[in-house]
């Protein structure tokens, strides 16, 4: 099992909110397909076997994270991180450079596709940017290396304003099948 790589995905997720909605000290809420958690942990578990699962990780990430609540419905799960699990991502988090710029520019009423991608290219020449034709995005732009972070940007835009969504690597390869 790979506990290390669903606490950061939590932490990398709740940082994005914090940046998009400023820092509260609040239990938050995140809801994972079964399938997501499985990639995340490196494991096969059906619905029964990952809330076990969760409750071991809750043990691992508590001191850092607080007891996480795990609940699912069908094969959607719900991590609820306590307030201290908030407050650690607000305190310990490393280099957030990034995705903050990111949120700052692309939040900006007006920004256009290229002050988007501009950002990318601010923090990494290894940047992969690629037009798409699929309908729901314009743009799939992430890290070739993985740095300063390895999720794919999928954005669209929407005239007055760019929009995004930020998949794993896998869940995007689940999102194109």
């Amino acid at each position: 099992m790979n506990f290390g790589k669903l606490e950061k995905n939590i932490m990398d997720m709740i940082l994005e909110e914090q940046l998009k909605l400023g820092y509260r000290r609040e239990t938050i809420r995140l809801y994972y397909p079964l399938l997501s958690l499985n990639r995340l942990l490196e494991t096969a578990d059906d619905t029964e076997q990952m809330h076990k699962t969760l409750d071991a990780f809750g043990d691992y990430a508590e001191v850092r994270l607080g007891r996480i609540q795990v609940s699912h419905q069908n094969e959607r799960f719900c991590l609820a991180v306590p307030a201290q699990g908030s407050e650690y991502v607000h305190m310990h988090m490393g280099d957030t450079s990034f995705i903050h710029d990111f949120i700052n520019t692309i939040s900006r009423h007006g920004v256009t596709m290229e002050e988007v991608l501009q950002q990318f290219y601010d923090h990494s020449d290894n940047v992969h940017v690629e037009k798409l034709e699929n309908g729901e995005f314009d743009y799939l732009v992430y890290f070739k290396d993985g740095i300063p972070d390895d999720f794919r940007y999928c954005l669209t835009d929407e005239g007055c304003h760019i929009i995004y969504h930020r998949f794993t690597m896998d869940d995007y390869k689940d999102f194109l099948s």
